[in-house]
């Protein structure tokens, strides 16, 4: 039997990362004085601000270990769209619409070369989220940092009375999953450990792609749920991340019930498989072919798929809390 791998073993602790999370968020008390303040608490996928009729939102992120995959396969052409994708998709997921971003660049060496790479995926990402790259920061590290770490902060605007908290949801209300395009910029610790160990960076899938080039396709830019929330009832939106379906567990109180999950992609399996990856590890680390979550009414159904051909019906929201796959409780 292969080893079996988890992201914890990886050197990545969901829960733990969890605990530290609570325990940051809890020592943040200070609330600002005057106009323009802080709308809600910390904890949502994007942060709102008081802006009179409207609100402004700020997101920040990262490529994170996939940087590592660029490195390994000697292309940083692609990493800057990961890093606009996890910014403006954690905006859609609360109809905010993205207009500017700022990145940051840390690194133990300038490369000319990989910063005209990265600056020409920042760019491809610009264009498909339709944001302005107003400004950003490069620091040479050195000590610090080992390679080169990319991240981000996106800002959004909207009208207060458009936004989606996931206040809105009720038991009844549809999942409608949409697809990603692959890995997207999450689980690399996990993805890369499996691969290392099997030294399978050159195999192929049946895609003819390699291990390697197909960890580094860039994430998915859900930038259609914008006219979808203009166009019908919304009750909540989710960005499936890291942390897999416990993502969900973020933006209601009510059980979530995924009863039809889009098949993952060969990836996925190839993961799985070659490292005796257990399903739950792999639901709970990856997207698992599913990059995003829209939950509204069942009469929503035909105007959603009709702006996204992809998106289709995986379960159901319920009255007991949790979240669930296939009837199993996950949470």
């Amino acid at each position: 039997m292969p080893e079996s791998f988890s992201y914890r073993d990886a050197g990545v602790d969901i829960d733990r990362e969890a605990e530290g999370i609570r325990a940051l968020i809890g020592s943040l008390t200070y609330r600002r004085k005057g106009a323009f303040s802080m709308m809600g608490s910390v904890g949502h996928f994007a942060g709102l601000i008081d802006f009179g009729d409207l609100s402004l939102a700020l997101t920040v992120d990262g490529v994170g270990t996939k940087m590592l995959v660029a490195d390994r396969e000697q292309d940083w052409s692609t990493v800057g769209i990961d890093c606009i994708a996890m910014n403006v998709n954690d905006l859609y997921v609360m109809n905010m619409e993205p207009i500017a971003f700022v990145d940051y660049i840390a690194s133990d060496a300038i490369s000319v070369g990989k910063m005209a790479q990265i600056g020409k995926g920042l760019n491809e990402g610009a264009r498909l989220a339709n944001i302005d790259i107003v400004g950003g920061e490069t620091a040479t590290l050195k000590g610090l940092v080992e390679g080169l770490d990319l991240a981000g902060t996106c800002l959004g605007v909207q009208k207060k009375g458009q936004i989606v908290t996931g206040d809105q949801i009720v038991p009844g209300d549809i999942i409608i999953g949409i697809p990603s395009s692959g890995v997207h910029s999450n689980g690399l610790t996990l993805a890369r450990s499996v691969v290392d160990a099997r030294d399978a960076w050159e195999e192929r899938l049946s895609n003819g792609k390699t291990i390697g080039r197909e960890l580094l396709h860039p994430t998915r830019i859900y930038a259609e749920v914008l006219p979808v929330c203009r166009s019908t009832t919304v009750t909540g939106m989710c960005h499936i991340t890291g942390g897999g379906l416990l993502n969900l567990s973020r933006i209601t109180r009510y059980g979530v019930s995924i009863d039809y999950p889009i098949k993952p992609p060969e990836i996925f399996r190839w993961i799985c498989e070659s490292g005796s990856v257990s399903d739950r590890e792999m639901y709970r680390t990856f997207n698992m072919g599913m990059g995003y979550v829209i939950i509204a009414p069942k009469t929503s159904l035909p105007d959603i798929t009709a702006l996204v051909p992809d998106a289709r019906p995986v379960g159901i929201i319920t009255e007991e809390p949790g979240v669930r796959l296939l009837g199993e409780k996950f949470s």
